[in-house]
């Protein structure tokens, strides 16, 4: 079996957000890696097995994708009632 090229994966990520009713311009394949990234960072999955996962060599990197996870999960003012 042949694998996707970026091309096609960004072709069927467009496709689906546009059936869905959104709009395709924001999204592409590196949208699936984004989200990926940013659901196990809010399930706490440890960094090792995120990097493990999306292929990361760079930890740093990863972090910047946890960092945007967790912008609005301990948000402050949320908690006060903000």
């Amino acid at each position: 079996m042949a694998r996707f090229s970026p091309f096609d994966v960004a072709r069927v990520v467009k496709a689906a957000v546009e059936a869905a009713g959104g709009n395709p311009i924001d999204f592409a394949g590196h949208s699936l890696r984004s989200g990926f990234i940013t659901s196990a960072a809010r399930a706490r999955v440890a960094e090792r097995h995120i990097q493990n996962q999306s292929g990361h060599r760079s930890l740093p990197v990863l972090r910047g994708y946890i960092r945007r996870a967790s912008l609005f999960v301990d948000d402050a003012d949320a908690k006060v009632g903000l």
